[in-house]
């Protein structure tokens, strides 16, 4: 039996990578609508 790997570009990691983009854009929304500044803002940089 072959023990396949997790790492690469796989679609386990294609998988989880999206799910996490998809909480880090939620995430960012989120914030900005509660604090009233956009990321660029909250982190100094306008």
């Amino acid at each position: 039996m072959e023990d396949k790997g997790k790492l690469g570009f796989t679609a386990f990691a294609e998988n989880w990578n999206g799910r996490l983009a998809m909480l880090g854009f939620l995430i960012g929304i989120l914030t900005e609508l509660l604090t009233g500044q956009g990321i660029l803002s909250q982190l100094g940089l306008m």
